[in-house]
């Protein structure tokens, strides 16, 4: 078994991912930023932005998908 497929390779990476992204967040109060907006000054605003954009995407291709979906007889004559 390929080792990125072993559960706790799975849980282990989740773990990294999880603490840096906490990392980032922590270190956002370390670093003076340069906002151009109001909103963007806030604080952990980069993750949840990214966060955010990501569901709308997920959602936005299950969107496309329903619209541009075919039968499976499609091609079929």
């Amino acid at each position: 078994m390929h080792w990125l497929v072993r559960p706790e390779t799975i849980r282990k990476l989740w773990i990294a991912f999880i603490a840096i992204l906490a990392l980032t967040v922590v270190a956002e109060f370390f670093v003076h930023g340069h906002p151009h907006f109001g909103i963007d000054g806030w604080p952990a605003f980069s993750a949840w932005f990214g966060f955010g954009s990501c569901v709308i995407m997920v959602f936005g291709s299950k969107l496309i998908g329903m619209v541009l979906k075919r039968p499976d007889t499609y091609y079929d004559e």
